[in-house]
């Protein structure tokens, strides 16, 4: 029989897993920055992160139920995020007062948040089902 590829077995349930704790983390982060740490001119940072822990909850709900388009639509949205964000605050670093998930292409959290959508990507093209 062969392997199944979806969220439910093997490598995807570790995919699920990674991106459940980064959606935790994420939106804890924002939610501290935003109740804590916003001012008028930190906002921008604070609401990116904000965005990032929503994209993060709705791509494990979409990799977990083995919603395809979601998925896709979510992950390829977190790559466009990342590396949008990872020029911006390493072409005007004034943007960034603060750090944020994605700014500096994930450097805070060890560059994951740069590789994640590619790996993310890579394994919904793989479990893909056959038509």
């Amino acid at each position: 029989m062969p392997e199944r590829s979806d969220t439910s077995h093997g490598f995807g349930r570790v995919l699920v897993a990674v991106y459940a704790v980064f959606a935790l983390a994420a939106s804890a982060r924002s939610l501290y920055q935003l109740i804590a740490k916003v001012e008028s001119d930190t906002a921008v940072p604070y609401v990116l992160s904000a965005v990032a822990g929503i994209v993060y909850v709705l791509a494990t709900y979409a990799l977990a139920t083995d919603r395809q388009r979601l998925a896709l639509t979510t992950i390829s949205i977190e790559l466009a995020g990342v590396l949008v964000v990872g020029v911006l605050s390493l072409a005007d670093p004034d943007l960034f007062p603060d750090e944020t998930v994605w700014s500096d292409f994930g450097r805070g959290y060890g560059f994951v948040p740069l590789v994640l959508p590619l790996v993310g990507l890579w394994w919904l093209r793989r479990s893909r089902p056959v038509r």
